[in-house]
């Protein structure tokens, strides 16, 4: 026996959607029933709807964008219809992508690593790294972009499906930036020196939007141990609170006054999602916890490091 994310009813054999992952009872199984988040964001990346007929003849022939004038397929059979409607993997990609131009600065200038990649606290005007720090992860350390990639992996999608791209690129991109800003800023009006890069501040945002739609979402941690999601976020948030109050907002060489940030908007988020009525799935099938995510030694510039 199930219940229904849309009414609340028990229900014996329930329904479950392909779109959205919800469950839902025989009343409110079609996608227009319980306002599938689908019905709004069809990305269709197979075709099944392609007529195959031009559709410009609906609009006179007339280009309707920049990528039309350019000849770039964007529609549901084009080659980048994949990734309408699934920002999570944009992100993902621009991660690993960011990853492996830092790689290649440091070969051939490494002077400009910190200058293109990490948001610093006496250059904090550099407005460029509030976004490509975002996406930057400590060169020396590939668990560090791993453990970001596993939560973005697993919670990404979930959150992406309840309130749709353009928001959740908001939501992760504001985040991302906000957490670095925390953490610099701090560190600048405490006159230290800090340098943060990572996307754990917008992976913790999104963790604590998820939070708050469903705290029993059952987890794996490391995918071996079963904990539901609240338990999960308190520690992580606990666990960073501690060693801030124990060694400093950058101790152990992680930005631990971002993380908290980042949790903090998310928590923010979910509230006021939770409050519209927004719902979340019961269950994550393959499971992936947080994980700590970003923990590791070591970053650069003092208090700080990578989130």
């Amino acid at each position: 026996m199930a219940k229904c994310d849309a009414c609340g009813e028990h229900e014996n054999m329930p329904y479950k959607c392909r779109r959205c992952g919800g469950t839902y009872c025989s009343a409110h199984r079609l996608p227009e029933s319980h306002n599938c988040p689908g019905l709004n964001e069809w990305n269709d990346p197979e075709g099944v709807f392609d007529s195959g007929f031009d559709d410009s003849v609906n609009d006179g022939g007339r280009s309707s964008g920049i990528t039309d004038r350019i000849g770039i397929n964007t529609g549901a059979g084009g080659p980048l219809g994949y990734f309408r409607g699934n920002m999570t993997f944009v992100f993902l990609g621009l991660m690993w992508i960011t990853f492996a131009l830092q790689w290649v600065v440091l070969l051939v200038a490494p002077g400009l690593h910190e200058f293109l990649f990490v948001l610093r606290s006496d250059q904090i005007t550099h407005v460029w790294t509030w976004f490509t720090s975002i996406f930057s992860h400590s060169p020396t350390s590939f668990f560090h972009i791993l453990f970001n990639s596993i939560v973005l992996y697993f919670f990404g999608p979930v959150v992406e499906r309840r309130i749709g791209s353009k928001k959740f690129a908001a939501l992760f991109l504001i985040a991302g930036a906000a957490a670095g800003l925390a953490q610099v800023g701090v560190a600048l009006l405490m006159g230290e020196s800090s340098g943060v890069l990572g996307a754990s501040g917008a992976a913790a945002a999104v963790m604590g939007v998820l939070t708050v739609l469903n705290p029993k979402l059952t987890i794996y941690i490391y995918f071996i141990i079963p904990m539901p999601l609240w338990l999960a976020t308190t520690l992580f948030v606990g666990y960073s609170a501690f060693v801030s109050a124990a060694g400093g907002i950058g101790a152990g060489g992680v930005a631990q006054l971002a993380h908290l940030a980042g949790v903090a908007i998310g928590l923010a988020y979910g509230e006021k999602l939770r409050r519209d009525g927004e719902r979340a799935p019961q269950q994550l099938q393959l499971g992936g916890g947080p994980g700590g995510p970003g923990r590791g030694p070591g970053g650069p510039g003092g208090p700080g490091g990578r989130f």
